[in-house]
């Protein structure tokens, strides 16, 4: 914590690495946080909140993150810090755990705005952007995605509203109405037991625009289980097929596996420093080991077999 060296700076040749060595024109942004468990109430940002690791309350701080997911492999390549309200008005707190005064309150979308809008500084314009429903329930958000021309797939609660032609409705309503033939059976990726198979449909809105996007409602069904249902709105080029929605949907698997390799094999919750420097280098380097990781697996696996001896050719 005492070194003299810049996180940021880091961070950036860790994004720049994993554009060089896991690019992927096809490639997905992700976003997500995790939540780091933790004693007492001097760490920067911790307070009782909602932990994805714990799958409940817990007095924890929350990072924000951006993976990529590419043919290649996946990796962290970006995070903030989640600094909670009450953490950004209190002086004597902000002191005691060295948070810059440049570091306000900010929301977990606009924190990912600015992961984002750093990424394509540095290069990467992937295929498609996703995210769970605090990002896609969140209309700024979606926005700055439009706005920079970066298509996206992000879930939304089933109360979300769309206009359907005649009026505003939810959209679990409107996949009520969906008729059978709307549903095919598609793979959303692997998962730890095998290809993840669902039921999906998905069904445009509105006209195409003047750069030639639309505007999907995807939504995904157990095939067992039929009241099991995900949804989410879509926006990209008007000819995208249902398949390629569906990837860039299961994409989001990976950043899970990322946050479980970090924090399996490259310690990114093993740390003890309690101030906002100390998390920032601390994370920076561990998804830095990650990256590297990753890479060599990428050349690992596309390596050819060796042929065994006296083997003809």
């Amino acid at each position: 914590g005492r070194a003299s060296w810049d996180a940021d700076a880091v961070r950036d040749d860790l994004c720049a690495y994993v554009v060089e060595h896991l690019g992927d024109p096809d490639g997905v942004l992700i976003i997500d946080e995790t939540g780091f468990l933790k004693q007492g109430d001097k760490s920067a940002g911790v307070q009782r909140q909602y932990s994805g690791t714990a799958g409940r309350i817990e007095n924890c701080q929350v990072g924000v993150f951006l993976a990529f997911a590419g043919r290649g492999g996946h990796a962290l390549l970006d995070r903030e810090l989640y600094l909670p309200k009450e953490w950004a008005g209190d002086a004597d707190r902000r002191k005691a755990a060295r948070i810059p005064e440049e570091a306000k309150f900010a929301t977990k979308p606009q924190l990912a705005e600015r992961m984002l809008e750093r990424a394509w500084r540095a290069g990467s314009r992937p295929a498609w952007v996703t995210g769970d429903a605090v990002y896609g329930n969140d209309v700024h958000f979606r926005r700055t995605l439009e706005a920079n021309g970066q298509p996206y797939v992000l879930a939304v609660k089933s109360d979300h509203r769309l206009f359907d032609g005649r009026r505003r409705d939810r959209v679990d309503s409107i996949a009520d109405r969906l008729p059978g033939r709307a549903w095919r059976k598609l793979g959303a990726g692997a998962g730890s037991k095998g290809p993840r198979w669902y039921d999906w449909a998905a069904e445009s809105f509105g006209e195409v625009d003047a750069r030639g996007w639309r505007l999907w409602l995807l939504v995904r069904r157990h095939r067992e289980r039929r009241d099991e249902r995900a949804y989410y709105l879509c926006r990209g080029p008007a000819d995208t097929p249902r398949s390629e929605l569906v990837r860039a949907a299961g994409s989001r698997w990976a950043v899970e596996e990322c946050f479980e390799r970090a924090k399996g094999e490259c310690g990114l919750d093993e740390y003890e420093v309690r101030s906002w420097v100390g998390w920032h280098r601390h994370v920076t380097l561990s998804m830095f080991a990650l990256a590297v990781l990753a890479a060599i697996r990428s050349r690992s696996e596309s390596r050819p077999e060796p042929k065994e001896k006296g083997a003809s050719g």
